[in-house]
């Protein structure tokens, strides 16, 4: 049997996930196979740090970019930063996931957003979700993460705020009927 690897798709948080850290979380997942999983986290922001802060910390002038929050991307290497982006740029290390979005993760993209001639859509994440190798397959068997389809406009086109609803209801499931454990048949 071939396996089910998630490249491109969401995975949304169940109510009852277990760990704080994840409640209502929407993690877009850039990477899936037999070696693990990486993902960026796109549905909760840093209170008091922007786009700005984070140009000035690193010493590139914002230029032209918008002041936008910063994502929290995970608890993994928080202090690495991510570009979440549309496929119309790429630079020296950009992979395409799944012809939906792209992925950056050095300072070409961030000099590009400031000067202008960046991707036209885009956030930026600290951190990163991580998993071993099997794990969230395995994690995929039990009641913690839901998986949908990666329309990139879940990233782009809907406020951070509303982004956990969003992905249910295109799925045609109503958040607010779930349950907060899985049950045995």
């Amino acid at each position: 049997m071939e396996p089910n690897f998630l490249t491109g798709q969401f995975l949304l948080a169940m109510p009852g996930i277990g760990d704080p850290r994840f409640e209502r979380a929407v993690i877009a997942i850039c990477a899936h196979d037999v070696e693990g999983a990486l993902g960026i986290g796109i549905g909760k922001t840093f209170d008091g740090l922007t786009f700005h802060d984070l140009l000035g910390q690193l010493e590139i002038e914002p230029g032209v970019a918008a002041d936008v929050a910063i994502h929290i991307g995970g608890p993994v290497e928080p202090q690495r930063g991510f570009v979440l982006h549309s496929l119309d740029w790429s630079g020296q290390d950009t992979v395409e996931v799944a012809d939906r979005w792209a992925l950056s993760g050095t300072l070409d993209v961030l000099k590009a957003i400031a000067d202008g001639s960046g991707p036209s859509r885009w956030l930026v994440a600290l951190g990163y979700t991580g998993w071993g190798e099997a794990q969230l397959d395995e994690e995929m068997t039990r009641h913690g993460w839901f998986n949908v389809h990666g329309a990139e406009s879940l990233i782009f086109d809907i406020a951070v705020a509303a982004r956990w609803e969003a992905g249910f209801e295109g799925a045609g499931i109503d958040p607010r009927l779930l349950a907060v454990s899985a049950g045995t048949a």
